[in-house]
């Protein structure tokens, strides 16, 4: 019977492929304060900034390369069964071949009606303009979870981390909540590995890796499929 790994995974992971993370940078991403550019009184205040600012990571996404992190986990549904829990809103992961992706954050090729969340439209990396309306006639916004905001993913991904038999962690603080609550969903004898090249916190019985994502993943794959 198929192993189920399920993987944690957050900015430090899509910062090999070039995308900038927002806490690294002093509370600003690309030089915006998150109350500019990630709630829902931003869109309010200053619908234009906040599209062009999606619009721009959009078209960054659109260079962007999945990398070794990304292929390396990817590569390990063809063995295990695998499902990726992310706080990204890049799509990395299925560029890089994992087929099964939750996104706790939203995902930025997607853009929603601002007045039903439901109403949610595959887009792909085209831009998002102010008088693009959804089919009840209203301004789409960008398909993200801002802060202030439920995480309607979220009780989902919890349902997936307690059906794990092994926990990875990579490119998480584990420090954002309530997506760092997850794993204390885990069951008390999974074995749980972070992948973190600084110092993770908030679980005391994980095995570290202090080593980059692409690195630290090659190494936790290695030690894994050598126990099968």
């Amino acid at each position: 019977m198929k192993r189920h790994i399920v993987v944690l995974t957050g900015a430090g992971i899509s910062a090999e492929s070039g995308l900038s993370t927002f806490r690294d940078n002093g509370g600003l991403w690309e030089k915006h304060s998150v109350y500019d550019v990630a709630t829902p009184e931003a869109f309010v205040r200053n619908q234009e900034l906040v599209l062009r600012f999606y619009n721009e990571r959009r078209r960054q996404l659109a260079t962007a390369q999945p990398n070794r992190a990304h292929q390396l986990l990817g590569e390990l549904e063809q063995h295990h069964r695998v499902t990726i829990v992310t706080q990204n809103v890049d799509d990395l992961h299925e560029r890089g071949g994992s087929s099964h992706v939750i996104h706790l954050h939203g995902e930025l090729t997607k853009a929603r009606s601002s007045v039903n969340p439901e109403l949610v439209y595959d887009i792909g990396y085209r831009d998002i303009e102010p008088g693009d309306f959804c089919e009840l006639g209203q301004q789409l916004r960008p398909h993200i979870v801002w802060f202030g905001e439920e995480v309607p993913m979220l009780e989902a991904a919890a349902d997936i981390v307690r059906t794990a038999d092994d926990l990875l962690i990579v490119g998480t603080s584990l420090q954002v909540y309530p997506a760092a609550g997850l794993v204390h969903e885990v069951d008390m004898d999974v074995p749980i590995t972070v992948v973190d090249p600084g110092e993770p916190a908030g679980v005391s019985r994980a095995r570290v890796i202090r080593k980059g994502a692409g690195e630290g993943v090659a190494e936790w794959a290695a030690s894994f499929l050598a126990r099968r």
